[in-house]
């Protein structure tokens, strides 16, 4: 969905204000600034679907947003449980906004799992829409529950809608011709109807898509679509929801433009897309499919019309050692994977740094060790990006911060690799790769040249006269050595993982030699020409708050809260990880205190410590969950009362 919308005022994450109005002949309708919903149940409930849908008509409406979808590891985790239960929440406004919200305003639960597994995330007065119908007595037993919560006044303080969403679906598709269990399974499009109801949501887009998506089953897609309209008419005719809401379009929180709502991975996608445009090189994924990563192998496989090729391979080693093959014969390469995936590739990765090849190494960062939590989030490959290849193997480190800055973080990555001739780590996680925002679709010129030269002929002139190619003698600005295609006349030259000698490539014992060509990759790495660290400190704050990766919507936010109610609070967020920003340790001199929030257990602030000696201090979650704003900024103003 796009939709064009005007120039910024940032606003703060706010609380849920509004005015009411009721036109004559409606229902009351309540005008907010922002609202948090959050839809639960059963994996095979299709809550993602759902939560998807709600999130692209709000992103077609003009709305600002952000997603997280939270879901088992299982493809069908068992019925009815706690551990089966799959949720997507969903915060959207009509001014700036950075994360998915801390706690909801409204709750849909599907069943007695999906109400017990988030209602303690629910503040007391939001809205709780359940379906009756799944609140049977062996239902409520597999969840531990003595009593229906709808009836033994536990739910007592909230605002409970009790609607039977199956019975209401399989009554609007009584004339479909579907057995019960198959009418059933569009009970999330009857819920989805009602959200769209009480929200003012747009309807086109949802009826279209469903008409693609099952365009060779047009039965199913005419009793979604009327199951979506069934929930939309309940919500427009019950007693049982006396008002509907509003939230105006973000009409002043962007830059103008046309946007489109993307999530982290499908944002990489296309961002390595745009880079080998602009590099004018085919682009070669080799990849080995793993949670969250696998999105990527299936989105860049619809694009060969853009020169994409893309390989499925057995493994993981498979695919870094294919996609480094293709650096070697001229592509843009990259190989995608998740968790323990990085460790298999790791040999591959050393390999690609002697080299001295251009590779994308894509890291979607999860839980772990080992399979660990494969669909929740982390931030814990960073030391294994920086240290874990054998030998001194040094690789440059991009993170981004948000789902839409993934496409930029590509073009970074890429830009890197091929000006220094040199495998780089793209550090996202499950957060950022499922999560999704609105993002302003880029102009071509806006893009950077990232062309490549190739080498042409001989480069070195021996005493004798005679002109040779040297495949290791460097450009003196960047250290990056010559990329000579195979097949080109003259230009033949060794390849592998031993040791080379300097300038000809040549295999080399020689102790000094390798002295040298050690220090030299890592001359190469340090020189990488980053931008300055930039610093968002309007007060001459004295404690400074530093962020990488996707913690940058929980940090910014919190920061905002704490600026609102009047704390000095200064914060600076790193994409470059390695090397890091030439100002780096100068900004940190300046602050008295440094707080660095990370959802690991302390990586970045060991990184901080020893190279700059600098007592930061960290403040550290591995639940498998983002950061909430109120929880950073209660630790932050701890951090500023010292």
């Amino acid at each position: 969905m796009t939709s064009q919308v005007s120039s910024p005022a940032e606003q703060a994450d706010g609380a849920v204000v509004g005015e009411q109005r009721k036109p004559a002949g409606v229902k009351e309708v309540q005008r907010l600034d922002r609202v948090i919903i959050r839809f639960a149940g059963d994996s095979g409930d299709g809550m993602q679907l759902t939560g998807d849908r709600f999130t692209s008509e709000t992103a077609s409406f003009g709305n600002d947003l952000s997603t997280l979808p939270n879901f088992p590891a299982e493809i069908r985790a068992p019925a009815g449980t706690l551990p089966g239960v799959s949720s997507f929440q969903l915060h959207f406004a009509d001014h700036d906004i950075l994360t998915p919200g801390d706690a909801p305003n409204v709750l849909v639960a599907m069943n007695p799992a999906a109400l017990k597994a988030n209602i303690a995330d629910v503040p007391r007065g939001a809205e709780i829409i359940v379906n009756t119908d799944e609140f049977t007595k062996r239902a409520l037993q597999k969840v531990g529950y003595p009593a229906s919560p709808l009836d033994d006044g536990s739910l007592d303080g909230y605002s409970l809608h009790p609607v039977p969403l199956t019975t209401l679906t399989v009554e609007a598709l009584k004339d479909f011709g579907l057995t019960r269990k198959e009418a059933e399974r569009s009970k999330n499009m009857f819920a989805l109807g009602l959200l769209s109801w009480m929200y003012h949501r747009p309807t086109e887009g949802t009826e279209k898509f469903l008409k693609s998506k099952f365009a060779k089953k047009p039965e199913i897609a005419a009793a979604n679509i009327a199951a979506f309209r069934a929930g939309w008419n309940f919500g427009e005719t019950t007693e049982d929801f006396a008002v509907s809401y509003e939230v105006a379009p973000a009409a002043t929180a962007f830059p103008t433009g046309t946007y489109r709502n993307i999530s982290g991975n499908l944002a990489l996608s296309y961002g390595l897309v745009a880079a080998s445009q602009q590099a004018d090189l085919p682009l070669f994924l080799g990849s080995y499919p793993i949670t969250p990563a696998s999105d990527i192998l299936h989105e860049l496989s619809r694009h060969k019309n853009f020169g994409v090729r893309t390989f499925q391979a057995e493994d993981e080693i498979a695919g870094i050692g294919a996609a480094l093959g293709a650096a070697f014969g001229g592509s843009l390469a990259v190989t995608t994977t998740s968790g323990p995936g990085v460790a298999l590739k790791s040999e591959t990765i050393g390999l690609a740094v002697s080299m001295e090849l251009p590779l994308l190494i894509l890291d979607i960062q999860r839980g772990g060790p080992s399979t660990g939590l494969p669909t929740k989030t982390e931030q814990a490959d960073l030391l294994q990006a920086m240290f874990g290849r054998n030998g001194e193997a040094p690789v440059p480190i991009v993170a981004p911060c948000t789902p839409a800055d993934c496409f930029d973080a590509a073009l970074e990555a890429a830009r890197i690799a091929l000006t220094y001739r040199t495998p780089v780590m793209l550090l996202s996680d499950g957060y950022l790769a499922n999560g999704s925002e609105p993002w302003r679709i880029p102009d071509i010129d806006e893009l950077p040249d990232l062309t490549v030269q190739f080498a042409q002929g001989p480069n070195h002139t021996l005493d004798d006269g005679t002109e040779v190619f040297w495949p290791y003698k460097r450009d003196p600005q960047t250290l990056a050595r010559p990329w000579a295609i195979p097949g080109t006349p003259g230009l033949e030259h060794r390849i592998g993982g031993i040791e080379k000698q300097d300038g000809t490539g040549n295999i080399s014992y020689d102790p000094a030699n390798h002295d040298f060509m050690v220090r030299t990759r890592q001359a190469k790495i340090d020189g990488i020409d980053v931008p300055d660290l930039e610093v968002d400190d309007p007060h001459e704050a004295r404690t400074l708050v530093l962020g990488w990766g996707s913690t940058f919507g929980p940090i910014t936010a919190a920061v905002r809260r704490l600026r609102g109610s009047g704390e000095s609070i200064a914060q600076a967020h790193l994409r470059h990880l390695n090397p890091f920003p030439r100002n780096l340790g100068a900004v940190l001199k300046r602050y008295d205190r440094v707080v660095i929030p990370e959802m690991n257990l302390g990586q970045l602030a060991t990184l901080v410590r020893a190279k700059y000696l600098v007592d930061a201090h960290s403040y550290n979650q591995v639940n498998g969950m983002p950061f909430k704003a109120e929880q950073l900024a209660t630790a932050l103003k701890e951090a500023i009362d010292g």
